[in-house]
This record gives structure tokens, C-alpha cells and sequence, in this order.
């Protein structure tokens, strides 16, 4: 073949290519969704993984006390936030090497299809729900208890479930509900389906205030939130995470004006101390903190910013 007729062939057939490439590109199908729902980092000798239960739309704007929807909005707007908001819920699991802990389960089956998640991402991450020896619960809103089952078993069989008693004699507690009001009803429902297996069988043992849990694993009182709302520090070789569980909601809010509080406070003003009180720490001290609702993996440093504060997420990080 001639040099020249060699050239054109080839410029024929590039062409060709090109035009199937595009037209192949062109009829690729939108594929929605997201890489399994793990986080994992180091902490000392502690492997910690964050796992995501999902998301759930919330009107924060109305639901958001001690401020005003303007200023919610707005605050949200700099953050290029809507509302409502996607909100994240996360838990997290924490491997000393001689327990296997997770704090907080998810919302199971109790806050629709977009959450439920997190066993699935649980076995992701390469784990088992048979693999876990105990659950902590941060408090006993459905979102975070609601994963203890899968229908009317254990969805962890061989974990032993603690947290607070000024929580579990709130929410736990059939005259209590009858109190309150009806729309509040389905939330003590909610907790007693999700603990009372455990309670059945044993295997849930109630604590009351600061207390050692594992060795490097410590309950603290952090209580407004809920009655008897906690907060649990992971420590070891001289690195700490606090893990928050609701003592934040809204980051894009909350981080700048802590004084900001939720509807479903408890009691607001106390929840609020507790939030600035541990900000504060976080920042002076630059631990880690995690919680439940900041996008996942819900990880990251506080820093301070005059009278309020800045929300630093982890840096991606591979583990070897």
C-alpha cells in the first residue's frame, strides 16, 4: 500500500473508533449509588471504623430551636447546604485487638428505606455481626438503636448491649410512654423492640454515669440530649476520639453557634452546656471527635474560630 493511502486508511479507521468510542460513552447508563459505607483509621493500636447506616432528609430549618429559620438558612447557605438536609447517620466500630466494639446501630427498619444499612456495611468492612462483644449505645433514639435487630431477634447474637440507666429507665419504661405525648409514643416503642431481646436474654447490662467500659473505652455523662445521653473516649498510645453521638446535628449550624439546639432535645439548655463544654475540650485539646449526624464518616478535629468553632474532616487515609 502507498505511504499516502496507508495514511488515509488510518485516519479512516481512528475516525471509526472515535465515533464508536463516543457513541459507546454517549449510551452508558447513569449508575446511581455509592462505594460501600466504611471509613477506617488508626488510633494507636485501635483499628476504628466508621460505618454508614444511610441517610435521612431532615427539615432542619423547622426543626432547629434557639435560633430562626433566616439565620438557619443562612448558615446552611454557606456551607452550599439546602434544606432539608441529607443527613447522615453513622456508628462506629472500634477493634482493640481483644474486644470488638460498636458504638451506636443505625436506625434498622424504623426510619425507612434509605437507612438500614449498616450490616451490610458492616461485612463490607470485612466483619461479622456474630464477630461483635458489645454495642454501646449513645442514647435510645430510634436512629441509633434501631439496628439491635433483625425482626424480633438479635441482629448481634453474641454482643453484650450497655448504656446509661438514666436512659434505659426513661425509654424502657411502659408508664413513661403512656405519658407521653402521642406522637412521641412510637419513639419508646422503638427503643423497648430494639433492646428488650437484649434485656430477655441478658445481655444488656445498664451503667450509671463515668465508667471504664473495656480498657481503653470509657463511658462519660454527657446527659440533655436524652436522660441519660453519653458519649464514649477511645484511648490508646497517648491518641484519644470522643465519639459524640447527638451532641451535634447540623454541622454547617451547630459548629459556628453551639448554642443552637433540636427538637429533640430533651432538654435543650443542658444538651447546649454539654456541646459547648466538650467543643471546647476538643479544640484545646485537638483529639479526635466523631459523631452520628456530620456527613459521613462523621470524623474529624474541632477548631476554634472566635466564639465559635471550624469542623476539619480526617484526611483520607489508605491503611497498610
Amino acid at each position: 500500500m502507498h505511504p499516502r493511502q496507508f495514511t488515509r486508511a488510518a485516519i479512516v479507521l481512528f475516525a471509526s473508533g472515535l465515533c464508536f468510542f463516543t457513541q459507546a460513552q454517549a449510551d452508558a447508563p447513569i449508575i446511581k449509588g455509592q462505594a460501600p459505607g466504611y471509613y477506617r483509621m488508626m488510633l494507636g493500636d485501635f483499628e476504628i471504623t466508621a460505618l454508614s447506616d444511610g441517610t435521612a432528609a431532615l427539615p432542619m430549618v423547622k426543626l432547629l430551636t434557639n435560633t430562626t429559620p433566616a439565620r438557619a438558612t443562612q448558615a446552611l447557605a454557606r456551607s452550599y447546604i439546602k434544606d432539608p438536609v441529607e443527613t447522615s447517620v453513622n456508628a462506629f466500630l472500634i477493634n482493640t485487638g481483644a474486644k470488638l466494639v460498636l458504638v451506636d446501630t443505625g436506625a434498622g427498619t424504623l426510619f425507612g428505606p434509605t437507612l438500614g444499612k449498616l450490616v451490610d456495611n458492616l461485612k463490607a468492612a470485612g466483619y461479622q455481626p456474630e464477630q461483635v462483644d458489645e454495642i454501646y449505645i449513645t442514647h435510645m433514639h430510634p436512629d441509633h438503636v434501631g439496628g439491635l435487630t433483625a425482626g424480633d431477634k438479635p441482629a448481634f447474637p453474641n454482643a453484650v448491649v450497655r448504656a446509661d440507666r438514666h436512659d434505659s429507665d426513661f425509654w424502657l419504661s411502659e408508664a413513661t410512654r403512656d405519658k407521653a405525648p402521642k406522637d412521641k409514643q412510637e419513639w419508646f416503642e422503638g427503643a423497648m423492640k430494639s433492646l428488650n431481646p437484649y434485656v430477655a436474654g441478658g445481655k444488656f447490662k445498664p451503667f450509671d454515669g463515668d465508667t471504664e467500659l473495656v480498657p481503653g473505652v470509657r463511658a462519660i455523662a454527657t446527659r440533655g440530649h436524652t436522660p441519660g445521653h453519653t458519649t464514649y473516649v477511645v484511648e490508646s498510645k497517648g491518641e484519644r476520639l470522643e465519639v459524640l453521638g447527638d451532641l451535634v446535628h447540623v454541622a454547617a449550624v451547630q459548629f459556628p453557634d453551639p448554642s443552637v439546639t433540636i427538637q429533640f432535645d430533651s432538654d435543650s439548655k443542658a444538651a447546649a452546656v454539654q456541646r459547648k463544654k466538650v467543643f471546647a475540650d476538643a479544640a484545646a485539646k485537638g483529639y479526635w471527635v466523631a459523631a452520628a449526624h456530620i456527613s459521613f464518616p462523621g470524623i474529624g478535629h474541632i477548631r476554634a474560630d472566635g466564639k465559635g468553632y471550624d469542623w476539619i474532616p480526617a484526611n483520607y487515609s489508605v491503611i497498610r
